[in-house]
């Protein structure tokens, strides 16, 4: 995929069911993280000190990878090829920049990264579950 099938998508960009669908996922998974896993979730976890096996701790990276992704196909993608690459491409891209924390003065964080990658695999599943290619694909697509 190249740098000019992405423009080219953005200059044919108009509203379809299909990028409606995958900007309700996105647009969900902020909402979800914003009001009620930051303000409730992570606070009720921290303070009885439940083990939620990090859940908690990688709420963002989960949330944040999966808006990401699917905000992202919505933009860029009009078919399902794109829309997996897309997912490989993201999910990677948010790896690197985990590992680039510490030109930031961070520390690496090794369970945002697992979060990362496991939300990037389910993020792959989910899509394609939902866009099956099947002949009615190309009404879900274009239209």
């Amino acid at each position: 995929m190249e740098l000019n099938e992405f423009l080219d998508e953005l200059k044919g960009w108009k509203l379809t069911w299909y990028k409606i669908i995958n900007f309700a996922i996105g647009l969900s998974s902020l909402l979800i993280y914003e009001f009620i896993g930051r303000p409730i979730y992570r606070p009720y976890v921290y303070r009885n000190d439940i083990n939620d096996f990090h859940l908690a701790d990688t709420l963002g990276n989960t949330f944040g990878t999966l808006t990401t992704l699917f905000i992202l196909i919505a933009i860029f993608s009009h078919e399902r090829d794109k829309g997996n690459y897309l997912i490989k491409l993201g999910t990677l891209s948010i790896i690197v920049y985990e590992l680039a924390h510490p030109l930031l003065g961070k520390p690496i964080d090794v369970w945002d990264i697992a979060a990362t990658f496991i939300t990037g695999i389910f993020s792959y599943f989910l899509y394609n579950a939902i866009f099956k290619n099947r002949s009615g694909e190309r009404k879900i697509t274009s239209g």
